[in-house]
Order: C-alpha cells, then structure tokens, then sequence
C-alpha cells in the first residue's frame, strides 16, 4: 500500500495542473504560476519519495516514469505555451505557430530514448523543456512580444541540439552548491509571482545570474564529458 503513496503524490501535479489551467482561463496569470511552481516542487521530491518507498521493487508493474512524464509535458511544456498566448505574450500574426513549434519540439524531446542519459553523472540531452521558467521570465519582464516569440524559438532549436544539461538533483558535479543556489533563486522567484502584479525588474534580472549558471555548468560538463569520450 505504501508504495501508492508516491504514485498518488506524483498524480497530485495533475490536479496542479488542472487548477493552473483554470487560472490562466480566468486571466490569473499569478495564480497560474504559483500552481506550476507547486508542481515543480512536487516533481522535485517525488523521486526522493519513490525511492524511499522502494517503488521499483515493490510495485514493478507499474510505470510512475510514463505517469511523470504525462504530467510534465501539461505543466513543463503546454500550460505555459496556454499561458503566453492567452497573456498576449506573443505576437498575434506568429503566436500559434510560435506556440505549435514549442509543442511538437518539447513532444520529440521527451520522446526520446537518450532525454536522460544514464551515465554516473546525470544529464539531460537537449534543452529540458522547462518552457515554465522561460515563459515566467517572459512575463516578469513583460518584454516585446516579437522578443518573446524570438526567445521561445531559440529554445526550441536548443530542444534539438544534443548538448547536455545538468539534472540538479541528480549529477554529482558541484551538486551541493547547484542545489543551495537554486534554492535561493527558487524561492526569490516565487517571491516574485506572489508580489504579482508589482514588477521588481532589477531582482529579476539578477535573479537570472542562476540560470546563466546552470547553462555555463551544463556546457563546462558537456565539453568534459566529450572530451573524455575522444580521449578514449
């Protein structure tokens, strides 16, 4: 019975995402964030859970990655693609194609086999998809809708692109201190959607010294581990 527990915290960021979708129907873009940054934390600590609770062992049956990944794609990919559009994020004459990129990229993402590449130091392959954050940003900022469209399609590319991006909670290297910065950046973020709708605009771009890092570390990572693979 105990292993249940996890699936059902797992399946809880479905119904996150239910209410999210709910808030952005009603133009509550604050309230929509804070429900996808609820899932985040869920998503974050599921694994903990499922582990603890041996999962895997006791109830090999069952496929909880299929059901996570279902739920990732709602809140990573397609709420926030709802979000920017129906915020008027984007520009009207490219909005639904910019939108419909976003979709079907992040959809060949998290289709394939090497996403997550199974190594000792965890990666994943390709632009992560976490459109959430990026549409975040997009919002605090409150920047151009043609820059926005630009910014989404880059990403997009990146999702293509078989760089290797650091799984936080997973790959060893300077794990502690990825884990404690991203901590401090999560929580002034989320500071930043509850003071909605006023706009600190400073502490956001600070706020993005933390994903330029992670994007510098994932790069430093990846031109290692090719490295060590050509040596060899």
């Amino acid at each position: 019975m105990l292993p249940w527990i996890a699936h059902l915290y797992t399946g809880l960021g479905a119904v996150a995402a239910l209410a999210a979708t709910l808030a952005v129907m009603r133009s509550d873009y604050r309230a929509a964030f804070l429900w996808l940054g609820l899932q985040i934390f869920i998503d974050a600590t599921d694994g903990v859970l499922a582990r603890a609770l041996r999962v895997k062992e006791l109830l090999p049956q069952f496929d909880g990655g299929k059901l996570d990944d279902l739920i990732d794609y709602l809140t990573y990919v397609f709420i926030p693609v709802l979000l920017a559009l129906h915020a008027g994020l984007l520009p009207p004459s490219i909005g639904i194609v910019t939108g419909a990129v976003v979709l079907l990229a992040s959809g060949f993402g998290f289709s394939q086999a090497a996403a997550k590449v199974q190594t000792s130091d965890y990666f994943f392959t390709g632009f992560p998809s976490y459109w959430n954050l990026v549409v975040a940003y997009l919002y605090l900022l409150q920047l151009s809708p043609a820059i926005c469209a630009a910014v989404l399609l880059a990403f997009a590319v990146l999702v293509f692109v078989p760089l290797r991006y650091v799984y936080p909670s997973r790959t060893k290297t300077l794990r502690m201190p990825t884990n404690v910065l991203g901590a401090a950046w999560a929580a002034t973020l989320a500071w930043l959607v509850w003071d909605l709708p006023t706009r600190h605009d400073t502490v956001t771009l600070i706020t993005l010294l933390y994903p330029i890092y992670y994007f510098v570390l994932s790069f430093w990572l990846d031109r290692q581990s090719r490295s060590i693979v050509a040596a060899s």
